[in-house]
């Protein structure tokens, strides 16, 4: 019997968070370790996803306590909140979802844990 794999797509928001990630590993002198990343991303991350889509924790099991959050999820379409997913790999978090209409795992977004959870530049412009 055939294995039934998923799609893994990376969506816009994930590319430019991995876009902040390499800056934020450049600026601290450890462009490298976005190299290992991208080969982690790769060689196991992805395959484990297109295997396993609910390999990792769903999201509201932890739900956010912050008003911002509260309200992001609760702009979202019905059901969508409940189906966001955690998974964890090294100093990495990553936010997805997975479909089973079509068969695809969506990477929605990933984070270093040494990243601030906030972009204060962008709250504060001119500070």
């Amino acid at each position: 019997m055939a294995e039934h794999l998923y799609r893994v797509e990376l969506t816009a928001s994930f590319l430019e968070r991995l876009d902040a990630i390499e800056a934020f590993l450049l600026e601290a002198e450890a462009g490298q370790a976005f190299d290992t990343l991208l080969a982690e991303l790769r060689a196991s991350v992805i395959p484990n996803l297109s295997r396993y889509p609910r390999i990792g924790r769903c999201y509201l099991d932890r739900p956010p306590q912050s008003a911002e959050a509260l309200a992001q999820l609760a702009a979202l379409p019905a059901g969508a909140a409940q189906a966001l997913r955690e998974y964890l790999h090294g100093d990495y978090l990553m936010l997805y979802t997975a479909s089973e209409t079509d068969a695809t795992v969506y990477l929605l977004s990933i984070r270093h844990h040494r990243e601030l959870s906030f972009d204060f530049a962008n709250l504060w412009p001119g500070a």
